[in-house]
């Protein structure tokens, strides 16, 4: 697709039928279920913020029975299961996802089954493969790359998800393709619901054992979660096929017709090209997410080595290891629910009009995602800044953690925009570009953690300014490249609002929490304030034009009362 932009700015508005088969008749389009861009991120976002709210339970709990430590040792493996996911499954659910919403833009439901059976054989052929290369390689690993030997039972605790994760992810691509995003959202709920039960539990009942036999524990409810999310993709597929293809004697009214099959396209010619253009989208997206997974492997291995040589104990590493990535980073991606369901449903939004040659629709929804995630997410990283003590207090018992999350917080927008963005890239089939960025980014990071993390007077605080750093490079690479990619101009104004409105808020929840005392209990206090901070957000941001009246008509149930 070399020409891809050029096209979008001479081709006009016709049908996907009518623009990649001229001169055939249009034919009747089967109606499957789908949502638009808003109302389906909002499913997406709904789930999200369930399922990070959820999430929320066992990251308060579990330290409380396994301690900082117990949390460093799960940590530490988690960075390996990631990269091998990755491998698995990275690209592979993006480009079934792009390849879905293009088939079912020609009305070609077929292809898109034939799509979902390809992927499903490339991952669970990896998923296999690399489960026995995790299970050969778990002792190496933990005694040779890790500090920790204790890491051990943890890693091959969670080898099994591998193939479970690689099957749940295709069929996650193939449904979002469909722009149904129902079946992933209930999935991530009763994961999330299933994980959070048998993780505390495991743990629990393994903790008599050791630190090391609590922290597998912990990872084998995650595993058994994984399980509960696949079986719920798998039969909401079933009882869709039977739905959409109903037996001979059951059907009702005429057949539905199919658009016509390209000429020259036989079924092995065509299984031959459905794998080769998922291979050719999902093998650099894969690329580019391998630099992300590699790039948290290494910072774990690094920022646990450099804290060594910073004259840190083994064991006091592990623990702040386990404060920076079990407590503080989980606090400041919560609100990333929303960019992650943006990021999600952008993908097949921006196919389909890339499909079309619609590039003001494609300008429409960049827009609307950016404005999104910057307008929730700046209210949250005002109060993790302000009310950092009380809310790692109140959440963790570890008041320790508040200035690391105090010192990421201001910075956390940065992330929040940073996954859309990455999402137009690949769905403007530029993966390439945003694997540059990624590793650009990666490179900087790791070289920061070493410089850093390993002086005494930084410690864990390098690690978290790599952190740091690296959130600004990359979000403002792939800005840059999607500002050039399509000639998009960026709404500078929106920026400008939420900083202004950002500085009132935080100074109104801060007299708020210090001066106007309502209850003695640390808890009613902060949410208190959090409460009027996010009341004075909304109103200001009302009057500001950050947000307008018809936005929150867009939401189901506000919508519903204004």
């Amino acid at each position: 697709m070399s020409d891809h932009i050029q096209h979008i700015h001479l081709v006009g508005q016709r049908s996907a039928a009518a623009a990649f088969y001229p001169g055939k008749k249009e034919c009747r389009l089967r109606k499957p279920k789908r949502q638009s861009f808003i109302y389906g991120t909002l499913i997406l976002l709904t789930a999200g913020i369930v399922n990070r709210m959820l999430g929320f339970i066992p990251r308060i709990i579990l330290p409380r029975v396994i301690g900082a430590e117990g949390v460093g040792l799960y940590q530490l493996g988690y960075p390996f299961f990631l990269v091998l996911v990755t491998v698995i499954a990275g690209g592979i659910p993006l480009a079934v996802a792009k390849m879905v919403a293009e088939a079912e833009s020609r009305n070609q439901p077929e292809r898109s089954r034939r799509i979902l059976h390809t992927a499903l054989a490339i991952s669970v052929s990896l998923g296999i493969l690399f489960t026995g290369i995790a299970l050969a390689g778990a002792s190496w690993v933990s005694t040779s790359i890790l500090t920790d030997s204790r890491v051990y039972y943890t890693f091959i605790a969670m080898t099994p998800m591998l193939s479970i994760v690689a099957v749940s992810a295709v069929y996650r691509g193939y449904f979002q393709g469909l722009q149904n995003m129902i079946p992933s959202a209930l999935s991530s709920v009763l994961e999330t619901v299933t994980r959070i039960i048998f993780m505390l539990w495991f743990s629990w009942l393994l903790l008599p054992k050791g630190i090391s036999f609590a922290a597998a524990g912990a990872m084998l409810g995650v595993t058994v979660g994984e399980i509960m999310g696949m079986l719920v993709l798998l039969i909401k597929y079933h009882f869709g096929e039977k739905k959409d293809n109903p037996q001979p004697g059951q059907q009702k009214g005429a057949p539905v017709e199919t658009a016509e099959q390209p000429p020259g396209e036989g079924n092995a010619v065509h299984s031959e090209g459905i794998w080769r253009r998922l291979l050719g989208i999902s093998v650099p997206v894969t690329a580019g997410r391998l630099v992300g997974s590699f790039s948290y492997l290494l910072e774990s291995i690094i920022t646990a080595r450099s804290l060594a040589m910073a004259g840190i104990a083994t064991s006091l590493a592990t623990a702040q290891y386990g404060s920076l990535q079990g407590m503080v980073i989980p606090l400041i991606l919560l609100p990333g629910a929303l960019t992650s369901a943006l990021a999600v449903s952008l993908v097949p939004s921006l196919s389909e009009a890339s499909a079309r040659r619609d590039l003001r629709a494609i300008h429409k929804r960049i827009h609307q995602a950016l404005r999104l995630a910057l307008v929730t997410g700046a209210p949250f990283a005002v109060i993790m800044y302000v009310l950092a003590s009380p809310l790692c207090s109140l959440l963790y018992g570890s008041p320790d953690t508040a200035p690391m999350l105090r010192m990421m917080a201001p910075f956390a927008l940065f992330l929040y925009v940073q996954a859309p963005l990455q999402a137009v890239l690949q769905a403007m089939e530029r993966p390439g570009t945003a694997l540059f960025n990624t590793l650009v980014g990666a490179i900087v990071k790791i070289l920061l953690i070493l410089l850093l993390a390993s002086r005494p007077e930084y410690g864990i605080n390098g690690a978290l300014i790599a952190i740091i750093v690296n959130s600004i490079l990359v979000t403002l690479l792939h800005g840059f490249s999607v500002v050039r990619l399509i000639s998009l101009r960026l709404k500078l104004s929106d920026l400008a609002k939420t900083g202004a409105v950002m500085l009132i808020m935080g100074a109104g929840v801060k007299y708020v929490h210090t001066h106007i005392s309502i209850a003695e209990a640390q808890w009613v206090q902060f949410l208190f304030a959090s409460a009027l901070g996010m009341a004075f957000y909304l109103g200001i941001s009302l009057l500001t034009g950050l947000f307008t009246r018809r936005d929150l008509e867009k939401l189901p149930l506000i919508g519903r009362w204004l």
